[in-house]
């Protein structure tokens, strides 16, 4: 399905830097992450990374965020955007800026 450049512009797509990360108990492929994203407050986000990604090594570290998706209650966590990540065949591979920028940096 294609899209035009007035449907893709609708996606409000945002650097985000990563503050925090937990484990969802009884969650074998999600991990909870609070990414700072530009706005008021830091957002929640769900993220089925776990088996690729090690909590401790996320902290601090720029991604790539859908920010106006409808939030969504994953394991009765509630997940407030989405991180982009191409699906590799050893698993997911986060999207991340080739050089540090401004937290909350729209994406174009």
């Amino acid at each position: 399905m294609e899209i035009d450049i007035k449907e893709f512009a609708k996606l409000d797509m945002r650097v985000g830097t990563v503050l925090s990360v937990n484990e969802i108990p009884g969650a074998d492929k999600l991990l909870r992450l609070t990414v700072d994203t530009g706005d008021e407050k830091p957002r929640q986000l769900v993220a089925g990374i776990k088996q690729t990604h090690k909590a401790e090594e996320l902290v601090g570290h720029q991604i790539v965020v859908v920010c106006n998706l409808k939030p969504a209650v994953l394991k009765g966590v509630r997940s407030e955007g989405m991180l982009l990540a191409a699906d590799a065949e050893d698993g997911p591979v986060l999207l991340v800026p080739d050089k540090p920028v401004q937290t909350g940096t729209r994406i174009r």
